[in-house]
């Protein structure tokens, strides 16, 4: 992965170049999708007032989809921030059905989400997810 320091306000990013390996693990069984995305990043330059990244994200997965093809889902959103020693793990529950309106595939859905775990002046509580994505054939 690549950290690229392209925000357009210094508190909306890092300020920092950063690189680091990605892997993916994922199986399918029937209707069942399960597995895990990870990823590293360590910072190497950039604005040396700003605080170093050293984080590695962990989303471990699993979703089922129904024969009407409503997809549920489950899955953790956690970072470790090396720099502070501290978590930030976030708990989704979705659901998505997919439509054809006219010619074009759509999938539209919505979940909850929960901050198990986050730093002190993380986030925190429920939240809301809303989707809609267009979906757009070979």
């Amino acid at each position: 992965m690549l950290l690229i320091p392209t925000a357009s306000d210094d508190v909306l990013g890092s300020e920092k170049w950063g690189i680091g390996p990605t892997a993916v693990v994922l199986k399918q069984q029937g209707p069942w999708t399960y597995g895990a995305l990870a990823n590293h990043v360590e910072s190497f330059a950039g604005e040396s007032s700003r605080a170093d990244v050293s984080a590695t994200f962990l989303q471990p997965f699993v979703s089922y989809v129904t024969p009407k093809k409503t997809t549920y889902a489950v899955n953790l959103e956690s970072t470790y921030d090396w720099e502070s020693e501290s978590w930030s793990v976030l708990l989704n529950v979705t659901a998505t059905q997919l439509m054809r309106f006219g010619g074009q595939l759509v999938s539209v859905g919505g979940g909850v989400r929960y901050w198990l775990d986050s730093p002190d002046a993380g986030p925190e509580g429920w939240g809301l997810r809303i989707q809609v994505t267009m979906l757009y054939p070979k």
